[in-house]
């Protein structure tokens, strides 16, 4: 029994060797399977690869072949072109230009030279060039065409410069119209506003006689100043007007029927000066409901300053009231501009100019109540607000960028004291409520009544009037409550177009009430309505020449002064006043005021 086991066990044991041996056999079989495997894979990869650069070799080899006869068939071409495509495609049509008519000539002699006999060419080769001229001839064809556009363009562009060129000198032509030089009245000794102290004759003894004959130019002395203190000009004002400063010329010009004369060069100089000369003081102006300084030069000379408060071209708020509404520098500079333009001459010179806070406000002002509201903004601009009755406060603050700030300076009048003023209440004055309405919203035949109270109902007052609500709607002011006029004149003299700051606030609508006093009245100066037609040509139209007036100020090289909106409004504006003119002569008898009797007005018309 032992036996018969031992040999079941030996048995079993060379059964599991064998199957040992064949599975080591099989798992060898198997690794050399997949070495195999491998082996050819990566032999077709190689394969594969090799014949990748074959191919791209071969296609390289191709295309260069292919551009090198493409090169040589095209210079060929380019050798023995057509005579006309080649003079057109070098010159102008009809011109030679000079030195290139021999140029060309040797050049098509060295090209026949080098001509190929038609015999040696085999017929693919033909077909081959004919196709390959066919295309050189169309793109000589597509260079013609843009050298056509490019000859138009330059055409259309030339026009639109000479036009804009043109354009410049609308202003110098409006102002050479006879209607800008019409004669002057002749005026007497008390139609000046100021006049200097007749010399003093009255003395009869001979020391005076000998006194004045000795020392002249000192009895001729009206004020002198012999020390330069406090940073001030050393002046020895005499009779003569060269050794007057121009803001004392200005005022010396004031007349009874202007402010100035447009051609005075006295204006041009206090503009100048305005914007150029050292400031020596600034000081709050007291009253208001804005913040504006009194700015003092060297030369004696004042002015208003009204310091930029919001961008140029943004527009007021739609919510708020006409009375809500900030101050803007750059609607005080274009209205003296608009004014002039118009040949009205009843606005102060006003002119742009970039002030440093530091060293031309803060450093230099003696008003202890301003020089207390100085701040630093949290983003670094020197900041201020002084006191006044609205927009004084850190909430509505003046800042600079960081210390430079854009502000307006108009030349102050006369003083009060040597020229009084008289304020007087404009009849179509707004309520200035949230609620109410003014009588003249509420009656149409309100003007009636006007015309029936003084001073409205004699003299130029009325008219003086609806010219001063012309430039208003022109430059949509809403804010004209009241008037200025000169004493001395009484009521037979101009008015005043003063505090201008809330004008240009809006270019996408018109404020069509401004115009009533001239819907209810129908009255209107014959030489304002004829300036207003020729401002409505193309030749003299208005943006365009109020474009180049505002050229003139040393702002517009920081940024326009009006917005494009701006300036075309204008002449949007300036057919609704003709159109408001004309639908009075259709409905009134009595509506021109002719204030060119005596005068040919066909001389004066366009």
């Amino acid at each position: 029994m032992k036996m018969y086991y031992k040999c079941i066990f030996a048995l079993s044991h060379l059964l599991r060797i064998q199957r040992e041996r064949e599975g080591k056999r099989e798992s060898h079989n198997f690794l050399a399977h997949c070495e195999k495997t491998n082996m050819a894979r990566q032999g077709v990869g190689r394969l594969s690869h090799s014949v990748c650069l074959v191919l791209t070799c071969l296609s390289l080899a191709l295309h260069l072949i292919l551009a090198l006869f493409c090169l040589s068939v095209l210079q060929t071409s380019c050798v023995i072109p057509p005579p006309s495509s080649c003079s057109s495609s070098l010159s102008f049509p009809g011109t030679v230009p000079h030195g290139k008519q021999g140029r060309s000539h040797s050049l098509s002699s060295q090209s026949s030279s080098h001509k190929l006999p038609v015999s040696r060419m085999n017929g693919d080769y033909t077909k081959m060039a004919a196709h390959i001229d066919h295309k050189v001839e169309a793109s000589f064809n597509i260079v013609n065409e843009k050298e056509k556009d490019k000859k138009l363009i330059q055409t259309k562009m030339a026009t639109k410069v000479s036009q804009r060129i043109s354009s410049r000198f609308k202003l110098e032509a409006l102002f050479s119209h006879p209607l800008y030089n019409l004669p002057r009245k002749h005026l007497l000794e008390d139609d000046w506003l100021l006049k200097l102290k007749p010399k003093n004759k009255g003395g009869d003894s001979e020391e005076e006689d000998e006194e004045e004959d000795s020392d002249k130019s000192s009895e001729d002395s009206e004020w002198q100043s012999d020390s330069e203190e406090d940073g001030y000009d050393q002046a020895n004002w005499t009779r003569s007007a060269d050794t007057h400063p121009a803001w004392l010329r200005y005022h010396l010009g004031i007349s009874r029927w202007e402010l100035y004369d447009r051609n005075d060069p006295s204006v041009a100089e206090v503009t100048q000066q305005m914007a150029t000369q050292r400031i020596l003081s600034a000081v709050q102006k007291s009253g208001g409901t804005q913040l504006k300084l009194i700015m003092s030069f060297p030369n004696y000379g004042q002015a208003l300053l009204k310091p930029m408060r919001q961008e140029r071209d943004a527009e007021t708020d739609f919510n708020l009231f006409y009375f809500s509404d900030f101050e803007r520098h750059n609607a005080e500079i274009a209205a003296f501009h608009l004014d002039r333009v118009l040949g009205f001459c009843r606005i102060p010179p006003v002119v742009g100019r970039l002030i440093n806070i530091t060293t031309e406000i803060r450093a230099i002002t003696t008003d202890h109540k301003l020089s207390r509201t100085f701040f630093t903004s949290p983003v670094g601009n020197l900041c201020f607000h002084g006191q006044c009755e609205y927009y004084c406060s850190t909430e509505n603050p003046v800042c600079g960028r960081p210390q430079v700030l854009e502000v307006s300076l108009a030349s102050m009048l006369p003083d009060l004291s040597l020229a009084p003023r008289r304020s007087w209440r404009s009849p179509w004055r707004r309520s200035y409520s949230r609620t109410k309405l003014a009588p003249w919203e509420k009656n149409p035949d309100y003007c009636d009544t006007v015309k029936q109270t003084p001073p409205y109902n004699q003299g130029t007052r009325l008219v003086d009037l609806i010219d001063m609500v012309i430039l208003d709607f022109l430059m949509s002011n809403m804010d004209r409550h009241h008037y200025e006029t000169f004493e001395k004149f009484g009521n037979d003299t101009f008015l005043l177009h003063l505090d201008n700051g809330r004008a240009f606030g809006r270019h996408s609508v018109d404020e069509p009430s401004i115009l009533v006093p001239l819907r209810q009245c129908c009255r209107i100066r014959r030489s304002t309505l004829m300036r207003l037609r020729l401002l409505s040509l193309p030749g003299f139209r208005l943006s365009d020449v109020m474009r180049e007036s505002l050229s003139q100020d040393p702002l517009e090289s920081v940024a326009p002064l009006l917005s494009v909106q701006h300036l075309s409004v204008l002449d949007r504006r300036l057919k609704t006043i003709l159109q408001a003119v004309h639908t009075c002569l259709e409905h009134h008898d009595d509506v021109i005021h002719d204030d060119l009797q005596g005068y040919d007005v066909n001389l004066y018309r366009h």
